[in-house]
């Protein structure tokens, strides 16, 4: 196999660690006002993801990295087209992060359940951006022949998420950041909340497997065999969440966020190698389209971030598997009284 391929699969495996890790984050974050019944309850949901928000943010550094290391083709052509939601996904960010750390700096319930806002409406803005922007990565961009996004002002940079499409992929990947933090709430508290997060783990679960049966009813007449076997999968996989989600065990729990997990790496894995080896299809020409080798760095450059890849991959990976490790214990949501 060889570098660039290897290279490419690391980008594929930093973006399915974001999507998953943060993936329970943002629908945690957004989850916490609506599931939550008071103020102790809303405490306890973000204090479930206390402890790993930041270093979940790691992967989203690193994805972005690895491409403008090894693909500077591909970041170009991306970032110069989608810098205002990028900018605005930042932003967003940037505001969860200070709705996390600021939330516990004042003793007031006003001023935490203004952060609980925030954090919810930060949370929800970051996964309908990343759901429209993901849809470029199989749809393409207005790609010239010399790899460089042809126009200019909004209709560059605002226009290829104003698609159906592009809304369709913002609405699913709301779907799946709630399922994700639905069933780590359920995974992760105890009490009533435990209650509520197993019981919107299945309904959510549940309407998503009707949906793909639907779409597979209405793929398979049409002749898109591939759509309608790839409907049956997922719905197959959201109905064995939901049975899972119908009792309060731990173990089913651990079942139903792993399978979860295992949906959205195989929704971001399918987005990223929809086109084969083409990274960035041209709307314009298909001949203009970037592939995995026209847009990758030369041999040498990618054997030097080999190297350093070899060295700070695994100490990440084993960091986050022991802070996972260490902070594996229930947060209790009931209030205990005497």
């Amino acid at each position: 196999m060889d570098l660039v391929t290897v290279w490419y699969g690391l980008v594929v495996l930093c973006w399915v660690l974001f999507f998953v890790l943060e993936g329970f984050d943002f629908g945690v974050g957004l989850l916490s006002p609506l599931l939550s019944r008071d103020e102790h309850e809303r405490a306890a949901a973000v204090r479930t993801i206390g402890p790993f928000w930041d270093g979940n943010e790691v992967w989203l550094v690193a994805a972005i990295g690895v491409t403008f290391a090894a693909f500077p083709q591909w970041y170009a052509a991306l970032l110069s087209s989608l810098y205002l939601p990028l900018v605005a996904i930042l932003l967003l960010l940037a505001g969860r992060g200070v709705a996390l750390e600021f939330r516990g700096k004042h003793d007031d319930p006003r001023w935490r359940r203004r952060c609980d806002e925030v954090l919810a409406g930060c949370s929800a803005g970051v996964v309908l951006l990343w759901g429209a922007v993901f849809t470029v990565f199989v749809r393409g961009l207005a790609l010239g022949a010399d790899g460089e996004v042809v126009g200019g002002g909004l209709r560059r940079t605002v226009a290829p998420l104003l698609t159906p499409v592009a809304g369709l992929g913002a609405l699913l990947a709301l779907g799946m950041a709630v399922l994700l933090g639905a069933a780590f709430l359920a995974l992760r508290t105890t009490g009533a909340l435990r209650a509520r997060a197993g019981r919107l783990t299945r309904r959510v679960a549940a309407g998503g497997a009707v949906a793909g049966l639907v779409v597979a009813v209405v793929a398979a007449p049409a002749g898109a065999t591939v759509t309608a076997v790839v409907a049956l999968a997922v719905a197959g996989a959201l109905t064995g969440i939901a049975v899972l989600a119908r009792r309060t065990s731990a173990g089913r729990e651990a079942l139903a966020f792993g399978l979860t997990t295992a949906v959205v790496a195989a929704a971001v894995v399918a987005v990223l190698t929809a086109n084969g080896p083409v990274v960035l299809p041209s709307t314009l020409n298909p001949a203009w389209s970037l592939t995995m080798d026209g847009a990758a760095a030369g041999d040498s450059a990618l054997r030097v971030i080999s190297v350093a890849g070899l060295v700070v991959l695994p100490g990440v990976l084993v960091y986050q598997a022991w802070s996972y490790r260490v902070f594996r214990q229930r947060v209790a949501s009931d209030r205990i009284t005497t």
